[in-house]
């Protein structure tokens, strides 16, 4: 038996203080306890079994949740690219535009994309110049790294046969947008 209920996880999942509120109120929510109003000992003790449940499901809905917005995030990665390699390819240069935060990231050397109106004048450079982003983009895949879920590249070939020019693209309130290029060779 556990004497104080809301100190019965062990020490290091109890560390980050997030963690702590949220198993506290998954554990009140579950049980009808509230931390520091205890009215009779037989009400504050909790045995090892109910806090193992309690635990599991906490961190099954913590992972359900995840999980899903992994998949989410994938569904409109996916839904985003095809719209923007087909505008590219295409060159619908307006639609490109409304797929893009500005300022662009470029190249060292080249200045920064600020506007649409710079992005229709230099549209060329920014998708023909480094590599051919319409040749490119038809076959490929968006990378993504882990670390940074709210982003993906894709990498092209500039004639050397590796992927060295890299067009990056980041997760903003208004969904996916092209947010730079570089060519990692420079």
């Amino acid at each position: 038996m556990i004497k104080k209920p809301f100190q019965r996880f062990p020490g290091w999942l109890t560390k980050s203080k997030p963690l702590k509120r949220f198993l506290d109120f998954y554990v009140q929510m579950i049980t009808g306890l509230k931390p520091g109003v205890n009215e009779s000992p037989a009400e504050t003790t909790m045995n090892t079994r109910q806090m193992s449940g309690i635990l599991a499901l906490a961190i099954l809905t913590i992972f359900s949740f995840t999980a899903g917005a992994s998949a989410q995030n994938n569904s409109s990665i996916e839904t985003f690219w095809v719209k923007f390699k087909t505008a590219v390819i295409k060159g619908d240069k307006e639609s490109v535009a409304a797929m893009t935060q500005f300022p662009i990231g470029m190249p060292y050397g080249q200045a920064a994309v600020r506007t649409k109106a710079q992005l229709l004048k230099r549209y060329r450079q920014v998708f023909n110049s480094e590599a051919n982003a319409a040749k490119c983009f038809a076959d490929a895949k968006p990378e993504k790294d882990p670390a940074r879920p709210k982003e993906f590249t894709i990498g092209c070939d500039n004639g050397s046969g590796e992927k060295v020019v890299i067009y990056a693209f980041s997760l903003t309130k208004a969904g996916w947008k092209f947010k730079s290029l570089d060519n990692i060779n420079e």
